[in-house]
């Protein structure tokens, strides 16, 4: 039997996304994938759970009401509370300008959502939190 102190304790997501059917899709894939999700419908509220959260992953669209998914980025990158955590954007915007200047401020990925699956969005998640 374990002790308390090797219990993996689960990661945190917050998830960034101002559209209600897709939060909760990818909410409840990533849920079952053992994650704990926190769900941000809006720039100012992504800014304000991540630094309340401390997630060990951000998933961040870049269009949002009250701040784009950019702004976020660079305030989060620019504050020293947050600016390891890792952040994933996953967007409809596919043009190479939008991944260029999301890498370019910080974004560890760059994903349209139009050509993953969810199933494909969990394991690059997956992916970028064993890298921690």
């Amino acid at each position: 039997m374990k002790s308390a102190s090797t219990k993996k304790t689960k990661q945190t997501i917050v998830l960034a996304d101002d559209e209600d059917f897709i939060a909760l899709a990818y909410q409840e894939g990533l849920e079952r994938a053992g994650y704990t999700v926190v769900v941000a419908h809006d720039g100012e509220e992504a800014v304000t759970q991540v630094r309340k959260v401390k997630p060990d992953l951000v998933l961040l669209d870049l269009i949002m009401p009250k701040m784009n998914g950019f702004e976020v980025l660079k305030i989060l990158k620019n504050d020293n509370n947050t600016k390891k955590t890792a952040v994933v954007i996953l967007s409809n915007l596919s043009q190479h300008s939008d991944e260029n200047e999301a890498r370019r401020a910080g974004a560890a990925d760059f994903m349209v959502k139009a050509d993953h699956s969810l199933k494909e969005v969990v394991e690059r998640v997956q992916t970028h939190l064993k890298k921690k």
